[in-house]
């Protein structure tokens, strides 16, 4: 039995070592990415017992993704390998305004061509919660077996997580991927969302709390707007309330933060069984929120994740200098749990 199971993407991320664009650019550092292989890393981390299912290429890249995968602790019993493509690569840098250049290689890339046929349905059955991100709804056939793993996970009562990731450039058109990205939003019971992804799904509305109501469905148990480091804005069918961020004392790189919040977010939601009240939500917050700053601080993604020792140190000592002033912070942990 696993707690979580992600599916997706895993690549390379070439990560540029100078601030600027792309092409001002020249030395780049190889990280291992990709936003649900990511996750799985980032709940392994933190205690949690993770699986990563999707499809690399059968070359060197490939094979590293997977050694890294299995050396952070994740199940990879579901990740497939194929000569038909290569492992896809990512091109990134941190421009001066403090936003991210992507280029992406690889049309069609190994993930792209994962299969229904190669789910391992009793692996996602397993699981306590699901989750999956909009990249892999792209195209078929790995929008077919996308599909198919979220409609398993849902009959057989798994909770399922969405990341509507906006990529907009792996998309054949604007249209297609709002289209797309919100067929995955139909489908989840929780979102996290950028205030970024929220505005492009639901243009033509200035207040955030009106754009998420306006894709609020029935299935829908939570959904939390981050705001970097302003920190995050959550919503339930009967409650909603911002928790703040978290200051770190140097921002090394954006790159992985909103994976490494999900992955704090997930393991949250774990720990503090439904109904959620204000005060849990919160809490799971506070850890989300502890644990994508933290990533901001190293380079690259599955690299920055921190694990469970790190954020709770962290936490602990953003609750001494506010001693007094806050609410005791409920401990995330439970019986039988590693603390790192």
């Amino acid at each position: 039995m696993v707690d979580v199971v992600t599916c997706g993407e895993a690549l390379i991320d070439f990560v540029a070592l100078r601030q600027g664009t792309l092409a001002e650019s020249s030395l780049f550092r190889r990280m291992p990415g990709g936003a649900p292989a990511n996750v799985a890393v980032g709940v392994a981390r933190l205690g949690r017992r993770a699986a990563f299912l999707g499809q690399v290429g059968d070359d060197e890249f490939g094979h590293f993704l997977a050694h890294v995968l299995a050396q952070s602790g994740v199940d990879i019993s579901g990740l497939r390998f194929t000569t038909e493509a290569r492992t896809a690569l990512a091109f990134v840098s941190l421009r001066e305004d403090g936003e991210r250049d992507f280029l992406f290689y690889g049309q069609p890339s190994a993930d792209m061509l994962w299969r229904s046929d190669d789910l391992p349905l009793d692996l996602i059955a397993s699981a306590r919660i699901f989750h999956f991100g909009s990249i892999s709804l792209i195209t078929d056939p790995a929008r077919s077996a996308t599909l198919a793993a979220v409609a398993h996970a849902r009959a057989n009562n798994v909770l399922v997580s969405y990341d509507p990731n906006l990529r907009l450039a792996l998309w054949p058109s604007i249209e297609a991927a709002r289209s797309g990205i919100r067929a995955g939003w139909a489908l989840a019971h929780v979102i996290k969302v950028s205030e970024e992804e929220l505005a492009f799904l639901a243009p033509g509305f200035d207040d955030v709390d009106q754009a998420v109501r306006s894709l609020w469905h029935s299935s829908l148990r939570l959904v939390v707007v981050t705001r970097g480091a302003a920190g995050c804005r959550y919503y339930t069918d009967t409650h909603q309330g911002d928790v703040p961020g978290f200051r770190v004392q140097r921002v090394v790189d954006t790159t992985g933060a909103g994976d490494g919040f999900v992955a704090g977010l997930l393991v949250g939601l774990l720990e503090h069984a439904e109904p959620w009240m204000p005060e849990d939500i919160e809490t799971i917050m506070r850890f989300a929120n502890a644990a994508g700053a933290l990533t901001t601080t190293r380079r690259g993604a599955i690299p920055a994740l921190p694990r469970r020792a790190r954020v709770e140190a962290f936490l602990d000592q953003q609750n001494g200098a506010r001693r007094g002033r806050a609410m005791p912070r409920k401990r995330l942990k439970q019986e039988g749990e590693s603390s790192s």
